[in-house]
């Protein structure tokens, strides 16, 4: 039986503590070891991560790319990698698995989303590697969705249900070329792994896509309609969007949320339920301070994340691997 460390810091939940940390108590110092020890205990380790959320392992001999590779190929799950994923972010592989978090300035805070809900395929859990912490700020916000939803219900049942009923619209602007200094930079061929227009065109119009071309050679493309809301198999809904990243964090949706995000049939979400969201969201949401070597399991469909801010001289280097 796994010994879960306490931290005053935790936030408790009726569910438990979140997010579990899990310390290499056993002292392993090689990665077949500690991939041993993970395959033993995966069971357990996936009964608590549905029952948290996430999971923080600390203390384990993970270093650079290639041992976070090893450490996260241990559990079994088939990999979800960046090239095949929707992505907006630009980021930069290390291993087939392993690539970076995202490439935007440190100045710019990633607002909280689950990952790549904006797209009609996104991974189940998420691993993050802290290879370098930064010297100020770069935490990870982690948020439960499925409290934020059951919050959401309690302040306003109706805009609730017409979550949970309509689905959401989210209309992305894709650049010609990768744009470095954007958390939604990923330009339309990377992200739709397309030569050219009439490639793009054709794997748009098979996911359900409508789309237009700018005149500066951008792609603005807007999706079938996808949830709000999800029902786990345990019968838990969560808020499972990315309205609070798209209501903040990307260009010109907080002056004009429609222009990127709708109700599933065209209507505009009203701008005080958004910001009502933003504000139930804080009070469910952990702050994970990385130390070097961390590695944290989030399952994607249960929690959001985020990325502060950060500053300093030392470079902050969080590397993540998706599973789908």
């Amino acid at each position: 039986m796994i010994n879960y460390q306490t931290s005053k810091d935790q936030l408790q939940f009726e569910s438990g503590v979140f997010p579990s940390i899990v310390v290499n108590e056993q002292e392993f110092r090689t990665l077949d070891e500690t991939r041993a020890w993970l395959q033993a205990n995966q069971q357990e380790l996936e009964t608590e991560l549905a029952q948290s959320g996430a999971l923080l392992f600390r203390g384990f001999p993970v270093v650079d790319a290639e041992s976070f590779d090893t450490f996260s190929d241990a559990f079994g799950y088939p990999s979800f990698t960046y090239q095949e994923s929707l992505s907006n972010a630009v980021r930069i592989n290390f291993t087939k698995r392993v690539f970076t978090a995202n490439e935007a300035p440190k100045d710019v805070e990633i607002f909280l989303h689950h990952e790549m809900a904006q797209t009609p395929k996104s991974p189940q859990k998420l691993f993050f590697f802290c290879k370098s912490a930064a010297d100020q700020g770069g935490a990870t916000p982690l948020c439960r969705s499925d409290m934020l939803f059951a919050g959401l219900e309690a302040a306003d049942a109706e805009l609730a249900a017409k979550f949970a009923s309509l689905g959401l619209l989210y209309t992305t602007h894709m650049p010609a070329e990768d744009d470095h200094a954007s958390g939604q930079g990923r330009s339309w061929r990377s992200t739709m792994s397309a030569q050219d227009i009439t490639e793009a065109e054709a794997k748009l119009a098979g996911m359900g896509y409508t789309w237009e071309w700018d005149s500066n050679g951008g792609l603005r493309a807007t999706t079938p309609v996808l949830p709000a809301v999800l029902t786990l198999e345990n019968g838990t809904r969560v808020f499972y969007n990315q309205l609070i990243a798209a209501y903040l964090g990307w260009q010109g949706v907080r002056e004009n949320p429609s222009r990127a995000i709708t109700f599933g049939d065209g209507s505009a979400i009203p701008r005080e339920g958004l910001d009502l969201i933003v504000d139930l969201a804080q009070k469910y949401t952990f702050d994970l301070q990385w130390q070097d070597g961390d590695v944290a399991l989030v399952d994607n469909k249960l929690t959001m994340h985020g990325r502060r801010p950060y500053s300093g001289e030392r470079k902050r280097e969080v590397l993540v691997a998706l599973a789908a």
